[in-house]
């Protein structure tokens, strides 16, 4: 795909082709399209599609989910909506970003943010990469339940640079910019890893997983937060009035940053869990090389802590 011209156009059509006779013939297909450096690799699975590009700048291959829909894109272009908005929501919350979560959890935030960091099992010689960092709560909790060295890493530099009033006088804390997808780190350079409220904004779970786990050394906990669904049904019914009904209208009566998150917050974390329910996204997680992961449901389920353990070896 690096040839310009006629021959530009010809392997474009040539994929595109390609493209649509694997869709005709197949439920389940891939597609590999070359690249200036590296493939585009397209999954279709019962037509839902999902693209990985082991290059940086590589023209790629972007599909609707109407089968045989097919255009080619820059790469800057393949950040999804969903990673997209994920970058713009909460921005213009400022300081107040942390009382969504509060809001969220019914005030039960603190506490479930007390579960994972206790799961982690660090000490003073712990070296913890915190992912999707945000303010840095969970960073400054494993500092004080540890007193470990933590790299808080997130993709939004607002909640970064709070992040950074936060541990100004803190040497021990270092706050990068970056994504979970893409880490800036050397495998097996931390002796553990968290994420909290991570995985509804990436377009790739197993992959993001796979990431996640590479940087984390043989026998390093890596331990997760996220909103879940209450499994009762008379508490779930509860739990989508308040996500569908007051918290829309609580959040236009304080702006219309808020409003928008009290809109998105519910229906997304309903989607989430209805496709990755714990026990699912707990198998993607041994698929991932973590072993002996457990599950800790919250609040009647509406957050849900896992762990696990990096395995020593790939089996």
């Amino acid at each position: 795909m690096a040839n310009r011209g006629t021959g530009h156009t010809r392997a474009k059509k040539h994929h595109l082709r390609q493209w649509q006779l694997s869709c005709a013939s197949h439920d389940s297909a891939q597609v590999v399209v070359g690249a200036r450096r590296g493939v585009v690799v397209i999954r279709v699975i019962d037509q839902s599609v999902h693209v990985s590009d082991s290059s940086a700048d590589a023209p790629v291959l972007h599909s609707a989910r109407r089968v045989g829909y097919v255009h080619f894109m820059s790469a800057d272009s393949l950040a999804s909506r969903r990673k997209t908005h994920a970058r713009t929501l909460f921005r213009g919350l400022g300081p107040a970003y942390d009382r969504a979560g509060a809001l969220m959890s019914f005030g039960q935030d603190p506490r479930w943010r007390r579960k994972m960091v206790a799961a982690v099992d660090a000490n003073s010689r712990t070296r913890v990469l915190d992912v999707a960092a945000g303010t840095g709560l969970v960073s400054a909790a494993l500092r004080r339940t540890y007193d470990c060295d933590v790299v808080a890493l997130d993709q939004s530099p607002e909640m970064l640079a709070m992040s950074r009033q936060r541990f100004r006088s803190d040497p021990r804390v270092e706050v990068v910019l970056g994504e979970a997808e893409h880490l800036p780190f050397a495998t097996g350079e931390f002796d553990a890893l968290t994420f909290t409220y991570l995985l509804r904004y990436v377009d790739d779970v197993p992959a993001t997983l796979g990431e996640l786990v590479r940087v984390v050394r043989p026998g390093g906990v890596i331990a997760s937060l996220e909103f879940g669904v209450p499994s009762s049904p008379v508490l779930r019914a509860g739990w989508w009035g308040v996500t569908r009904a007051f918290l829309p209208v609580a959040g236009r009566l304080i702006s219309r940053d808020w409003y928008a998150v009290g809109r998105f917050l519910g229906p997304n974390i309903a989607d989430f869990a209805r496709v990755w329910p714990p026990e699912r996204l707990a198998e993607q997680w041994r698929n991932a090389g973590i072993e002996r992961v457990q599950i800790a449901r919250m609040s009647f389920g509406a957050g849900v802590v896992m762990w696990g353990t990096k395995a020593s070896e790939r089996t």
